[in-house]
């Protein structure tokens, strides 16, 4: 399975998100946190901002929500041109409902997870779902310490999938860098977020190289 890096724009300027996606052309996804201010404590952006992005973005966009209410508002960034969307468990009434409707817009549907949340309850659901993302670090802010207390949970998702065989990734958001890197995808992911150590870095293009370089060496 390829190692896929997914720069979250998260730490880019947003006086320049059109120039900071030509930065990340490289990589596979730009990851979009998409905030409310209700299911985190921050505010990124909406709808209108995101319809935008995706239409000038050089990558297809990954749509992280991290907002209340997500069967409501997930299709409609689907609609608005995401490749992947991503709801939270503890946010979704019918995360498979909404998941189906996600895939019959022709997005892959993911399904977020908490540092505390358990992945069993979705383990039974893997043939609804296009990703898991095991969040490695609380949500709603970047440049926080990646969470070692979530491997576990990441092998436990790898296990299942594997015994399942489907094709079902699993995503890290949350610490990703040089120094995590290699450890998250010796768990089990195979889609890794990475913020500041992407947008942080003298070299993006090579940043995202080296990152790619490092999971693809422990990668399942």
């Amino acid at each position: 399975m390829a190692a896929l890096i997914a720069p979250s724009i998260l730490s880019a300027d947003f006086a320049n998100l059109e120039r900071d996606l030509g930065r990340i052309a490289s990589a596979d996804y730009a990851h979009v946190d998409v905030m409310d201010n209700h299911f985190v404590p921050n505010l990124t952006l909406g709808l209108p901002i995101f319809e935008r992005l995706a239409k000038v973005s050089p990558i297809p966009l990954d749509a992280h929500l991290m907002i209340e209410n997500p069967d409501r508002w997930a299709p409609e960034f689907a609609e608005a041109g995401a490749a992947s969307v991503t709801f939270h468990a503890e946010a979704a009434q019918a995360p498979v409902r909404l998941a189906r409707e996600l895939r019959k817009l022709g997005s892959r549907a993911g399904v977020a997870l908490r540092p505390a949340t358990p992945v069993e309850p979705y383990l039974d659901l893997l043939a609804e779902i296009d990703m898991i993302l095991v969040m490695t670090v609380e949500p709603g802010f970047g440049g926080q310490s990646f969470i070692e207390g979530t491997l576990p949970k990441i092998r436990r998702a790898r296990q299942a999938v594997s015994e399942s065989g489907l094709d079902v990734w699993i995503q890290v958001d949350g610490g990703v860098s040089r120094d995590t890197i290699e450890r998250a995808a010796d768990a089990g992911a195979n889609v890794f977020v990475a913020g500041s150590a992407v947008y942080g870095a003298e070299d993006i293009p090579s940043e995202i190289a080296t990152l790619r370089e490092l999971a693809a060496k422990h990668t399942h």
